[in-house]
């Protein structure tokens, strides 16, 4: 019941986000509860996106109103535009700040601050997130580490369990 309340949520608040501008290509998948901020119609997410749970897109500098009531910026107000390109993975608890364009094929690993833009086929990571290495290296990398199974479902938890535990 819990997972039902938590799914109908979340489809609740990509409807409004959507509702209110936000852009998101097919076949991308938002998973967990996203965070669009107060101006999603500022956020476009491309096609074949994955955007794992608690991700975070601030699209203003809130920092701002600490001066404004008393000093001579009374009106200065910052915000700026967060653009996912097509076919990114997006990792748990990052959080993308205003003015970044993060561009096609890209991933960004989990609870990485991406403070500023990044080109094509970049793997980035880290607080702030820093460039890592290319997409190439990246698949080169992991086909030498990948888990050699090929099935689903409780097989495949016997076969992991048997891989890492050796039970």
């Amino acid at each position: 019941m819990f997972n039902k309340i938590l799914m109908f949520y979340k489809e609740a608040k990509i409807k409004k986000a959507k509702k209110e501008g936000l852009i998101v290509g097919e076949k991308t998948r938002i998973l967990g509860i996203p965070h669009f901020g107060s101006e999603p119609y500022l956020i476009r997410i491309g096609k074949r996106c994955t955007i794992t749970s608690g991700v975070k897109f601030i699209t203003h500098d809130g920092g701002t109103w600490v001066f404004r009531e008393w000093s001579e910026y009374k009106d200065v107000k910052k915000y700026g535009k967060i653009q996912i390109g097509d076919n990114c993975f997006i990792g748990v608890n990052s959080i993308i700040m205003p003015n970044v364009v993060i561009g096609d094929n890209s991933i960004i690993g989990a609870g990485s601050i991406v403070t500023k833009s990044f080109p094509n086929n970049s793997v980035v990571a880290g607080v702030p997130a820093k460039f890592i290495m290319s997409l190439e290296e990246y698949m080169e990398k992991s086909k030498l580490h990948a888990t050699p199974i090929k099935i689903n479902g409780p097989a495949k938890k016997q076969k992991l369990i048997e891989i890492f535990w050796g039970e």
